[in-house]
C-alpha cells in the first residue's frame, strides 16, 4: 500500500513536472518575409510578449522552409496562407488557423516582360512560380477569370526568392510572387508591368498564424496571449508617431531598405483583432470569410493536383482564440 501511495505521488509530481516544463518552455513561431508576418518584430523588440506573460521564440525562414520546419516538428506555429495552410496539412504538417493579420492587397503580384499587357497575353508562355504555394493559386485565379486554364500555360518551378533573376534573365515571360520579390522582378527587368495582382480579389489571400493541435490543446491560454498581442502591433504601424519606427524594425528583419518597405505596407490590409475576428468567424461563402477563401483554395488545390483529397476546412479554423483574446 506504501509503496502504491509512493508510485502515484511520484507520478503526479513527475506530471506536474512535465506541465509546467511546457508552460516554461517558449511558444516556437516560424514566420519569414510578408509585412504582415514580419511585423510581429516589432512586438518582439519591444518586450510585447513578456508583458503580455508570454515567452514567445521568432524564427526567421524563407517561407518554403518554413513550413517544413512545422510539418517537421520544429516549431509549434507557422506564420502561412490559409490556402498555404491547408496544403501543409494535406503534406502532414497538421494544423489550426487561431488568427489573421491581414490579407494581401496587391503586394502578391503576376508580373510580365515587356511586350505582355494582360493575363490573356499569357497563353502559350512560361511562368516562374514556386509550385503548390500562395502565388500558384494566385495564377490560377488570374487564368480562370480570363477564360484561360494552367493548360493554356508553361509553369517553369521556380523559389519566389529566384523569381526576380529568372524573369530578368529571359528564362521565363513573366512570374508570379510576392512582395518583396515581385517589386524586385519589377525593378529587375526595364519595361516589366504588374499585370494582376491581389487587389483584383480581395480575400483570395488571407494571411495568419497556424499552429499545431497539440500545442493548442496544451498551451491555448499562452496563445490567446500571442495573439492579444497583434492589436499593439497594428495600433504601432497605424499612429504616425511610431509608424516609421515600425517600419524600421521591418525592414531591418527582412534585410530591405525602410523606404522600399514603406512601400509594401500599401499593399497589406493590416487587420485588427476586432476586424479579423469577424472575418474569422464567418461562415460566409466567397473571399469576405476565411473558411469561404479557404473553402476555394481547396477546390482549387485538389482539382490542380497539388494534393489528392479535399481537406475538412472547418478543422482548420478556430475562431474562439481571437474572440477570447478580445474578452480579457
Amino acid at each position: 500500500m506504501k509503496f502504491a501511495r509512493w508510485f502515484l505521488c511520484s507520478l503526479v509530481i513527475v506530471s506536474l513536472a512535465v506541465r509546467a516544463n511546457l508552460s516554461a518552455a517558449p511558444l516556437k513561431v516560424a514566420f519569414s518575409d510578408w509585412p504582415g508576418w514580419t511585423a510581429w518584430e516589432i512586438a518582439a523588440q519591444k518586450g510585447w510578449f513578456k508583458k503580455a506573460g508570454v515567452d514567445v521564440e521568432l524564427l526567421w525562414f524563407e517561407y518554403g522552409p518554413s513550413m517544413e520546419a512545422f510539418t517537421a516538428g520544429q516549431v509549434d506555429a507557422v506564420m502561412v496562407t490559409n490556402g498555404d495552410a491547408l496544403v501543409t496539412g494535406a503534406g502532414g504538417g497538421k494544423n489550426v488557423m487561431i488568427t489573421i493579420t491581414d490579407y494581401s492587397n496587391g503586394n502578391d503580384m503576376i508580373v510580365a516582360r515587356p511586350g505582355i499587357k494582360s493575363v490573356k497575353d499569357l497563353k502559350g508562355k512560361k511562368i516562374g512560380i514556386e509550385v503548390g504555394f500562395v502565388s500558384h493559386l494566385m495564377l490560377l485565379n488570374a487564368l480562370e477569370k480570363n477564360g484561360l486554364t494552367e493548360s493554356d500555360v508553361e509553369i517553369v518551378p521556380t523559389p519566389t526568392s529566384q523569381t526576380p533573376q529568372v524573369l530578368a534573365s529571359g528564362q521565363v515571360d513573366a512570374i508570379a510572387a510576392w512582395q518583396p520579390n515581385s517589386g524586385e522582378a519589377l525593378k529587375a527587368l526595364p519595361g516589366a508591368t504588374a499585370i494582376y495582382s491581389s487587389a483584383n480579389e480581395p480575400g483570395l489571400i488571407y494571411d495568419t498564424v497556424a499552429v499545431t493541435p497539440q500545442s493548442l490543446a496544451q498551451r491555448r491560454a499562452d496563445w490567446v496571449k500571442f495573439v492579444k498581442v497583434w492589436d499593439q502591433v497594428v495600433a504601432y504601424l497605424t499612429d504616425s508617431a511610431t509608424r516609421e519606427d515600425g517600419i524600421k524594425i521591418m525592414a531591418a528583419r527582412a534585410g530591405v531598405d525602410p523606404k522600399e518597405y514603406a512601400a509594401f505596407i500599401s499593399g497589406t490590409r493590416f487587420l485588427t483583432l476586432a476586424e479579423g475576428s469577424r472575418i474569422m468567424s464567418s461562415k460566409s461563402k466567397g473571399f469576405g470569410s476565411v473558411t469561404g477563401s479557404s473553402v476555394i483554395s481547396d477546390d482549387f488545390n485538389v482539382k490542380n493536383g497539388v494534393y489528392g483529397e479535399a481537406q475538412d476546412i472547418g478543422s482548420y479554423i478556430d475562431p474562439t482564440i481571437m474572440a477570447d483574446a478580445l474578452k480579457n
